[in-house]
Parts: C-alpha cells; sequence; structure tokens
C-alpha cells in the first residue's frame, strides 16, 4: 500500500462529496485567436504566464555545490532559479491560504552565501516566522510556530534532503499533521537535486509524526498527496491518485491554483481520467472553482515519447471563440503532474484541430509567482 493510501487510513480522513460544485468559468465574448502565452499578468498579486513557449535546457554550471541553484535556468519542476543580474532568488513553497488549502507560491528572496535554498523555504513555510511578513496576505506558513531548522543537508548521490527540526517541531494541531507532511514534501521535491525527503528530531530521526502517526519508514515524495480527497463512491481498496489544478481567489478577489490529489476507481487511463476528474469539478464542500467548462469532453490522452496529447471535443464550439486559459493552464499542470518524468511538453487539440495552442507548451517552472 503506498504512502498516500497509508497516510489517509491512518488518519481515519474522510471527505463530504454529496454534490459537485458548479461555478463554472463562464463563455463571455470569446474573440480572437489564442497566442503564446497563454495567461497574462492583469490586476493583482500573481502573475499567471504559466503555459508559455518551450523553455531551453537548463544550463549547468561547474563545481556547483548539492542543492544550489542552477543560474539561468531552472528544475524540470516548480523548483527555483537566479537572476544573475539582481541576485534574487525566484522559488516555489507550498503555503496553507485562507481556505486551509495548500497552494504553491513563488517568492523572490536573496540567499546569503551559505545560506542553502532547502533551508531558507522551510524558514519562510514556518508559521510566524522569521518571514512571515513576506507573504501574501492570506498565506500563512504551515510548519509549527517556533521551529527552527538545525541541520539541512542534501546527498547529490541520493537526492535526498534530510531535515533536522527542532523539538517545536512537534507542537501543531493533530488535524495538521498531514499538511505539514505535503507541504514539505512538495516544496523539498521542487527543487533541483531533491527527489525524497527525511525528518529528523533534534538529531533523531523520525520513523512516524508525533501526532497521528503518519508514517516516515520510507522518504517522502510526491507520492503522499496534497489536498487529499476522495471522489464520491471511491472503493479505496481499488483506488489511485491524481493530481488536478483548480483555481481559489484571495479576499481581494486575485486568482491562483490548487493542487488537489483525488483517489479515483482504478483505470488504465489515469491521464484521461485526470481531465475527465478536471470537468467533474471540485468536491461539494470544497472552496474551490472549477476550471473546465461543462459542454467539454476529453476524447483521448496520448503520451509519446516526451509529449502528450490532449484530444478534447466541444460542439458549442465556433470558429474564433477561445477556450478559457484557466482552462488550458490546469490541463497543462495536472496532465504533466500525472505523467512520467519524461513528460514535459503537451499540445492541446479540439475538435481534431491543433488550434488551441500554436506549438506544444512545457509545464511551466513557477506556479502562482508574485509579481516582482
Amino acid at each position: 500500500m503506498n504512502q498516500l493510501r497509508r497516510g489517509a487510513a491512518r488518519i481515519g480522513w474522510e471527505e463530504e462529496t454529496d454534490m459537485n460544485r458548479n461555478r463554472w468559468i463562464r463563455r463571455a465574448a470569446w474573440t480572437g485567436v489564442i497566442a503564446l502565452p497563454l495567461l497574462t499578468a492583469g490586476c493583482g498579486i500573481f502573475s499567471q504566464n504559466a503555459a508559455k513557449e518551450i523553455d531551453p535546457p537548463p544550463v549547468e554550471t561547474q563545481n556547483e555545490p548539492s542543492g544550489s541553484l542552477q543560474q539561468n535556468g531552472t528544475s524540470s519542476e516548480t523548483g527555483a532559479s537566479m537572476d544573475l543580474q539582481t541576485g534574487e532568488t525566484q522559488m516555489t513553497v507550498y503555503l496553507r491560504d485562507s481556505h486551509g488549502y495548500l497552494a504553491p507560491v513563488t517568492l523572490r528572496t536573496t540567499l546569503g552565501d551559505k545560506e542553502q535554498l532547502g533551508q531558507k523555504a522551510l524558514e519562510m513555510m514556518t508559521d510566524g516566522g522569521a518571514y512571515a511578513d513576506q507573504l501574501p496576505e492570506g498565506f500563512t506558513g504551515i510548519i509549527p510556530k517556533g521551529t527552527s531548522v538545525i541541520k539541512y543537508t542534501e546527498s547529490k548521490d541520493t537526492k535526498l534532503a534530510t531535515v533536522d527540526f527542532s523539538k517545536s517541531f512537534t507542537d501543531y494541531n493533530a488535524a495538521e499533521e498531514r499538511k505539514i507532511v505535503e507541504a514539505i514534501a512538495w516544496t523539498l521535491t521542487g527543487l533541483p537535486d531533491v527527489s525524497g525527503v527525511e525528518l529528523m528530531l533534534e538529531g533523531t530521526k523520525l520513523t512516524e509524526m508525533p501526532e497521528r502517526s503518519y508514517p516516515l519508514d520510507r522518504p517522502l515524495d510526491r507520492s503522499v498527496g496534497i489536498n487529499l480527497e476522495a471522489a464520491d463512491g471511491v472503493d479505496y481498496g481499488q483506488s489511485v491518485p491524481v493530481t488536478l489544478y483548480f483555481s481559489s481567489e484571495t479576499q481581494d478577489g486575485d486568482m491562483y491554483y490548487v493542487p488537489v490529489t483525488r483517489l479515483i476507481n482504478r483505470t488504465d487511463d489515469l491521464l484521461k481520467a485526470s481531465i475527465d476528474q478536471l470537468i467533474a469539478g471540485p468536491l461539494g464542500q470544497s472552496q474551490l472553482i472549477g476550471v473546465m467548462t461543462p459542454d467539454v469532453q476529453v476524447k483521448s490522452v496520448v503520451p509519446s515519447d516526451d509529449m502528450i496529447t490532449v484530444n478534447l471535443q466541444d460542439e458549442q464550439y465556433m470558429e474564433g471563440m477561445v477556450e478559457p486559459d484557466e482552462m488550458l493552464q490546469a490541463i497543462i499542470l495536472s496532465v504533466t503532474e500525472n505523467a512520467n518524468a519524461s513528460a514535459s511538453k503537451v499540445q492541446i487539440t479540439l475538435n481534431g484541430e491543433t488550434n488551441l495552442l500554436t506549438e506544444p507548451v512545457t509545464r511551466p517552472s513557477f506556479v502562482n509567482a508574485l509579481k516582482s
């Protein structure tokens, strides 16, 4: 049984799913043709240009210490990058939003000569910590107040990050345990040289979390899921997880994306199922907003080498109309999250025509980036 399913069972987690939420993105005055980048920055605190022209490979620098940034480039995930002109580092951390969800937020900071990227990220994720005033309004750290990172190391050979926390790490509400684990795992495995995370407490390896005994007997990675939920009527013993991206809004109406790992009945076509679940939308008690219009159908999702081709059908589509950017964004994020690591490019066709994207695009390097 994988970590996600074991963790769900350990905490006795359930989710109400009595009806699907129906806050669909509306088709209003869609005209013109779509161009890249898809999502342009408007008002608000987040810059949403996720779908963009294919990035060149990162430039690797020689004699680069483990865990350091790749200059002039990013990791294949949300990762991190350094602006050589300003010296600022851009990195993604997972924070708790005003609705209680974990959401990626890409922040800018400056690293000191001896500061490690992973440790800085964890410090930014500490509730009420030194960087609390740098977080956007409505977002807070999930790591317990007063926690400090005694030691942070990364192994270049094993790509394992080891975090030794102070005693205050155990001072949390039991209901927050899973989210703490998820936020740490998803933040650190988004860094260039980390694929797994091991937790310690004042020099002693943790084999389970202290409150609800979430298992830590193997390195944490993204198989733990994030914002875990279950589709209506799912059989836990025959379920598989898919990670979906819906949208949410700040109190000021700024839109941002939230990943949700949903347990669904077992299927042989996980990529198609992920788009089907996007169409199904958020669960009934969710505070999230649907990103797919209900008249869109997914005909197939075909992986091939490093490309994923998503074939959609929309009987209501007329020449000259433009599908919502939020929908295209969510598709790109969702299918690349559920595909194997080599599949990084996405092409989307509508009614058999390649007319939604002028060319294949890669998964964005950063999601929910704060405007500079």
